[in-house]
Order: structure tokens, then C-alpha cells, then sequence
């Protein structure tokens, strides 16, 4: 059983993952807003592994007899300066959904619950390879600088992305 406390972090999430999600749309829209349909779609399809992170968290609270509380979503920034401004703003993000993940895993451990405990360690694993996408993405970008064939050559590369619901 959840405690009330881990409850509401939990369900505090839930709202977290979904504003990522939208975050990660508006990204998309930059994208798509400037011709680069590979960037859009990285984004795309980090909008939809974030919904899935919602998701998780959501089945979850109602499998351990939780109450899910949905409330409304912030709006997502939409103001970028270049394609290596948006990917150092969603290394920003996922260092702040880093935080938010470790300071569940702190409350599940001080409350000794187990199973959310086991559930968050996927969700750290996950955080590490979000980070260090967007860090190995940066240094491209920023190797590339104002060169457009590099530019055209990581779009076509990022086009290639698909969502597959890991198995988890």
C-alpha cells in the first residue's frame, strides 16, 4: 500500500511525465517549423516514450490500490534558438526528471516500500540513457556547428528513430 505522501509524488509524476511529453511536442513543432523532419520526428518519439513513462507510473498506483489524480499540465516553452538550443534545453529536462525520480526512490526507501522501490530502478536505468542521448546529440551538434551538410546528414539520421514500448 502507497503511503499518502508517496501517493501524491506519485501521481505528481504522472502530471511530470505528460508535461514532458508536451515539452518534447513543441520541440517536435520547432522542427517541423523549420524544415527538419528528422529532428521532428526524435522528438516525436520522445513524446511518446514519455507518454509511456506516464502510463507506467499510472498503472502502477492503480495496481498497488492507488488513487489516480490527473490535474492539468503546465504549457511547454516554445521559444528556441537552434536545434543545439533544443537539445541543451531537453538535457536540462531530463536532469530534472533525474531529480524527481531520485527523490521518489529516497521516499520509497525511507517508507521501506519495496515494490516501488523495484519499479523506480527501471526508471533510473532510464534516465541514464535519456541523458546521455541528448548528451551525445549535443556534441554532434555542436561539432557541426553552422555547417548545414552536417546539419541535413543528423536529420536524415534522427528520421530513422522509432518508438518500440520496451519491455519492462
Amino acid at each position: 500500500m502507497l503511503s499518502t505522501r508517496l501517493l501524491e509524488e506519485l501521481n505528481l509524476q504522472i502530471k511530470y511525465e505528460l508535461e514532458s511529453a508536451h515539452y518534447y511536442h513543441a520541440m517536435q513543432a520547432y522542427f517541423d517549423s523549420n524544415d527538419l523532419p528528422g529532428f521532428a520526428n526524435f522528438f516525436k518519439v520522445q513524446a511518446q516514450e514519455e507518454r509511456f513513462h506516464a502510463e507506467k507510473f499510472y498503472n502502477f498506483v492503480y495496481e498497488t490500490n492507488g488513487d489516480v489524480s490527473l490535474t492539468a499540465l503546465d504549457l511547454p516553452g516554445k521559444d528556441f534558438d537552434s536545434p543545439l538550443d533544443v537539445f541543451k534545453k531537453a538535457l536540462v529536462h531530463e536532469q530534472f526528471v533525474t531529480k524527481r525520480i531520485y527523490h521518489l526512490m529516497n521516499i520509497a526507501v525511507e517508507e521501506k516500500n519495496y515494490a516501488t522501490q523495484s519499479m523506480l530502478n527501471w526508471f533510473i536505468d532510464e534516465q541514464v540513457e535519456e541523458e546521455n542521448s541528448m548528451r551525445e546529440k549535443i556534441a554532434v551538434l555542436e561539432r557541426i556547428q553552422d555547417n548545414p551538410n552536417g546539419l541535413y546528414m543528423l536529420d536524415g539520421q534522427l528520421a530513422a528513430r522509432t518508438f518500440t514500448p520496451p519491455v519492462a
